[in-house]
């Protein structure tokens, strides 16, 4: 059966990732698989961890400080277990089934490895050595994005059913995907969807903004069309601050100055300020 892939971490964004694979997976019809992934150290091997000692006791010392290695890795996999049990516990009382992984190694390459089966990715904005102070994105963020295939829903800190959707549109190719990928799939289904282009009203634009709700309307979808000058995350997130939107979809690239997000400097702007997730399809 279809699933998709979500990734906690323990961090105050885990929770709203729990309950957005939920709501997603209501919504699509499809399972949880829930992931934490372990850093490859942890796993007790014995290291060097005595640095320049070169006096007595160094032998000692040694096998002291590779004991209390191995027993952080111990803590950190009973940590990690905690977390998915957490996890589990949020998504099964939505009524959708999960089932969790607890992995070791790289969190890049489990991605890379998992999601050949997956239908989508979520993932919080941010993790637990989050500056929140600086707003800064979690540091697997652009790696996540950049490496995976498959569409990426990025959390906000505190979950809201979706109810209202923005659609950031400048008429390329990526948010053409992202007109389609919402006509075809089951996910914003009834619900009211704005596509917005931010920039010169011009013929073009409105051709291409015709051509999408055509195609929303093939997938049974009503979707109004919206035409803001500005820079796209100075608009964007001015709607979703003042018109209440749930929840922004985006390409990842395009022709316009989009093109440069996350990525580059739009998208990384938006989900850097914007208080709902953003769902990023490439």
């Amino acid at each position: 059966m279809a699933m998709l892939i979500a990734l906690v971490d323990g961090s105050l964004y885990s929770v709203s990732v729990c309950h957005y694979a939920a709501w997603i997976a209501q919504r699509a019809k499809i399972d949880v698989k829930l992931y934490h992934v372990l850093g490859r150290r942890g796993g007790g091997e014995k290291q060097d961890l005595s640095g320049s000692i070169r006096l007595g006791g160094r032998e000692d010392l040694l096998e002291k400080l590779s004991e209390l290695d191995a027993q952080s890795a111990k803590i950190n996999h009973v940590r990690g277990r905690a977390i998915l049990d957490d996890g589990r516990e949020i998504i099964e009382a939505a009524g959708v089934s999960v089932e969790t992984r607890l992995r070791q190694g790289d969190l890049i390459d489990t991605i890379v490895e998992k999601e050949k089966n997956a239908e989508l990715i979520v993932v919080g904005k941010r993790g637990e050595a989050a500056d929140f102070a600086k707003l800064h994105l979690g540091s697997n963020l652009e790696r996540i994005v950049r490496a995976s295939s498959k569409p990426v829903f990025i959390a906000n800190r505190e979950f809201k059913p979706v109810s209202k959707v923005l659609l950031a549109f400048d008429g390329g190719a990526s948010s053409l995907k992202a007109v389609e990928y919402l006509a075809q799939n089951a996910l914003c289904a009834g619900l009211p969807v704005t596509l917005v282009h931010a920039g010169n009203d011009t013929p073009a634009i409105r051709k291409s903004l015709d051509y999408a709700v055509a195609l929303m309307a093939r997938g049974n979808m009503v979707a109004s069309t919206l035409i803001e000058e500005g820079r796209p995350e100075t608009v964007f997130s001015k709607l979703v601050e003042n018109d209440g939107y749930d929840l922004v979809v985006m390409g990842a690239y395009g022709h316009s100055r989009i093109r440069t997000m996350i990525i580059g400097s739009t998208t990384s702007e938006m989900i850097r300020t914007c208080k709902v997730p953003v769902f990023i399809m490439r």
